[in-house]
């Protein structure tokens, strides 16, 4: 006869085999001092491929991560078959903090922040001078979200055959932000490409623009095309044979001297995530100025101790007026 009340326990209650809900849970998840570590190059609709000792290994994450998710950039612990061959499938185990993080919204109003690329060390914002014009606030936009990411921006200045560069880059002077120009006739001969390639030599590099500014031209003509073949395809084809990228792709420059992560074309870069108090970083002789700030100062208001900064000579009133300007992005839509 079973007993139930005060004295039972678990021997006197019926479970039915296999039932939902009467395995016992724990929090303790498995350590895996066995996995192995990779670099994650490439995601597609839960897939992952990580770059692991030379050999990309498809791979999905493990249900113990939970709602972390992986993306490319990041540097993961792997385990399961880890040969790369066709129809395997290793599992993430872990992602490593991350150094960096380039996110982005699909416009200010929206709150759901995606990260595009992990642990870059530089964001080239590719522009074209012409064809189709420069759009000055799209690369205000990138810049912030570069600084509030942690990543160094560099500029990339595409067709100078159609249009000279100095009226753009009068306006990124005073930010001291590094810049590379290139035109058609140097990217067919090759001489642009040593010069950005010098840009990118030992560091991982975003590379972000809107369509049609030749951002992925650019790309094939850094990375050989064997290359692109060890890492896996992630480009759709389109139009009259056109070439344009659907998701992140990590590509390995030659001489592993460092890597290019081509990201989509983007029509609009949100910066809903951004908290403004972090873009005064990338401003270090003004950072300074901001001790005496009001609490929550937005560095553009009557109270604003940088003015007093500014003119006590500290800090040039040039840079001042970008730092403003760019923090005016947050508040401003692209097309504005």
């Amino acid at each position: 006869m079973r007993r139930y009340g005060k004295h039972t326990d678990e021997d006197d209650i019926r479970q039915r085999p296999g039932r939902k809900g009467t395995r016992p849970r724990t929090n303790i998840r498995p350590k895996h001092e066995d996995a192995a570590e990779g670099m994650v190059l490439t995601v597609d609709r839960g897939r992952l491929t990580v770059l692991i000792d030379g050999t990309p290994v498809h791979a999905m994450k493990a249900r113990e991560l939970g709602r972390k998710a992986a993306v490319v950039g990041d540097q993961v612990a792997v385990v399961g078959d880890l040969s790369g061959k066709k129809d395997t499938l290793a599992r993430i185990v872990r992602i490593a903090p991350r150094t960096s993080v380039l996110r982005r919204t699909a416009d200010d109003d929206d709150p759901y922040e995606r990260v595009v690329v992990a642990n870059a060390d530089q964001l080239a914002v590719v522009t074209a001078l012409a064809d189709p014009e420069p759009r000055p606030r799209m690369i205000d936009r990138c810049l912030v979200a570069a600084f509030d990411g942690g990543l160094t921006p560099l500029l990339v200045l595409t067709k100078s055959d159609l249009a000279p560069p100095d009226k753009l880059l009068e306006l990124y002077g005073d930010i001291d932000i590094p810049y590379v120009v290139t035109s058609r006739e140097e990217l067919e001969n090759g001489s642009a490409v040593a010069r950005v390639r010098e840009q990118l030599d030992g560091k991982i590099t975003a590379f972000v623009g809107h369509s049609g500014v030749g951002k992925t031209t650019l790309v094939n003509a850094l990375v050989p095309q064997d290359q692109r073949r060890t890492t896996g395809h992630v480009n759709s084809v389109t139009g009259r044979g056109r070439h344009t990228t659907t998701s992140a792709l990590a590509l390995p420059l030659s001489d592993d001297a460092g890597w290019v992560v081509d990201t989509p074309g983007v029509r609009s870069f949100g910066l809903h995530h951004v908290d403004p108090s972090r873009v005064i970083h990338a401003f270090p002789d003004l950072e300074p100025g901001t001790e005496n700030c009001p609490r929550a100062c937005s560095h553009d208001e009557p109270e604003c101790a940088l003015d007093a900064w500014v003119e006590a000579g500290h800090a040039d009133p040039a840079r001042l007026y970008s730092l403003r300007r760019l923090l005016a992005t947050r508040e401003r839509r692209e097309g504005d």
